[in-house]
C-alpha cells in the first residue's frame, strides 16, 4: 500500500528481514513507531537494531517484520 506524503517521498509498507532492514525504516513495536537509527551485525546473520529513542531490538535471519519505508522516488 502506498501513501501520498507532502515531502515528495512515497511511503510503502514492506516486509523486512535481517538481510533487508535499512536505516530509516519505521517499525511499529507495541503500538509505538520506532525509526531505525543504526544497525549492528551479529553472528549467524542476526542484527541488532538501535532506534532513535535509544532502544535496541535483536532480530535473526528468520524474523519477519513489516516496516514503513520512505522512497525519494516518484
Amino acid at each position: 500500500m502506498r501513501r501520498w506524503s507532502p515531502s515528495g517521498s512515497i511511503a510503502a509498507n514492506v516486509e523486512i528481514t535481517s538481510a533487508s532492514v535499512q536505516r530509516g525504516d519505521v517499525i511499529q513495536i507495541g503500538g509505538q513507531p520506532c525509526r531505525v537509527a543504526d544497525i549492528f551485525q551479529l553472528p549467524r546473520s542476526a542484527k541488532q537494531l538501535r532506534f532513535e529513542s535509544g532502544e535496541l531490538l535483536t532480530i535473526h535471519s528468520r524474523t519477519r517484520l513489516v516496516a514503513l519505508r520512505m522512497s525519494g522516488r516518484w
